[in-house]
C-alpha cells in the first residue's frame, strides 16, 4: 500500500495485521482521486471509518487544506499515527478517536454555535467563521466513508445523518460525499437531502457519489 500521487508520492503505508481493517486498494484509491482531482487542492476533507488513514493521507499529499480522520479501533488508530509520523506530517489534520458519529456531532455542535449577541457585528462575524476543533468555517468539501462492508447500519446511519438538517451544518453547499461499499450491495439513491449522482464499480468494490439535492 502506497501514496499514489502528490507530495508523498510512492511512499509506503502500513496497515494493521489481520482482517479487521480492510484498506482501500491502491487501484481504487487512484480511481477515486482521479475523479476528485479538481476538488482536492485546498479542500476540507473527512476520512470517516479511516482505517489506516490512506485515503485522508492521499488527500493531504494532494494539497487538502485540512483532513479529519474518524476511527475508534485501536490497531487502526496506531496505523494512522504511524503513517503520519513516518511521512513527517505534523499539521493539517485532526484525529477523532471516538469514531465517525462523534466527529460529525462535534462539528455540527461547533457549526451551530452562534456568536454572542452583545458583540459588535464585525467581531461577531469573525467569531462565527473562526476555526475550532479543526472545524471547517465553511463546511466539509469532500467526505469519504468506508465502514466495514457487512455493517449495513453504519452506511445508512452516517448517510442519513449527512443528509439531515443537522448533517448539513458540517457540509459545504457543493460538498461531495463518497461511500465505498461492496459492489453487490447497492446503496439507496437518496438519504435525506443527499442524492446519488453516480456509482462506479471496480471488482468487488463500488464507489457511490452523493451531492446535496438542488433546491
Amino acid at each position: 500500500m502506497r501514496v499514489i500521487a502528490g507530495t508523498y508520492r510512492s511512499r509506503q503505508l502500513i496497515a494493521p495485521r489481520g482482517s479487521d481493517t480492510r484498506p482501500t486498494s491502491d487501484r481504487l484509491r487512484e480511481t477515486l482521486f482521479n475523479i476528485l482531482a479538481p476538488r482536492v487542492a485546498g479542500c476540507r476533507f473527512a476520512d470517516l471509518y479511516a482505517g489506516t488513514g490512506a485515503v485522508g493521507i492521499e488527500a493531504i499529499s494532494r494539497g487538502a487544506a485540512q483532513v479529519w480522520f474518524a476511527e475508534k479501533a485501536e490497531p487502526a488508530l496506531a496505523a494512522i499515527r504511524d503513517n503520519l509520523k513516518a511521512l513527517k506530517i505534523a499539521r493539517g489534520f485532526t484525529i477523532e478517536e471516538r469514531g465517525t458519529g462523534a466527529l460529525l456531532e462535534r462539528l455540527a455542535k461547533k457549526a451551530q454555535k452562534a456568536p454572542a449577541q452583545s458583540l459588535p457585528a464585525e467581531a461577531a462575524e469573525t467569531l462565527a467563521t473562526a476555526t475550532s476543533y479543526g472545524q471547517p468555517s465553511d463546511g466539509l468539501d469532500l467526505v469519504y466513508l468506508d465502514p466495514p462492508w457487512e455493517a449495513e447500519a453504519e452506511f445508512a446511519n452516517t448517510l442519513h445523518l449527512l443528509g439531515s438538517a443537522r448533517g448539513r451544518l458540517v457540509l459545504a453547499p457543493d460538498a461531495l460525499v463518497v461511500a465505498e461499499h461492496k459492489s453487490k450491495d447497492p446503496l439507496a439513491a437518496r438519504y435525506g437531502e443527499l442524492v446519488q449522482t453516480r456509482t462506479l464499480k471496480q471488482g468487488d468494490a463500488a464507489l457511490s457519489f452523493y451531492a446535496i439535492a438542488a433546491e
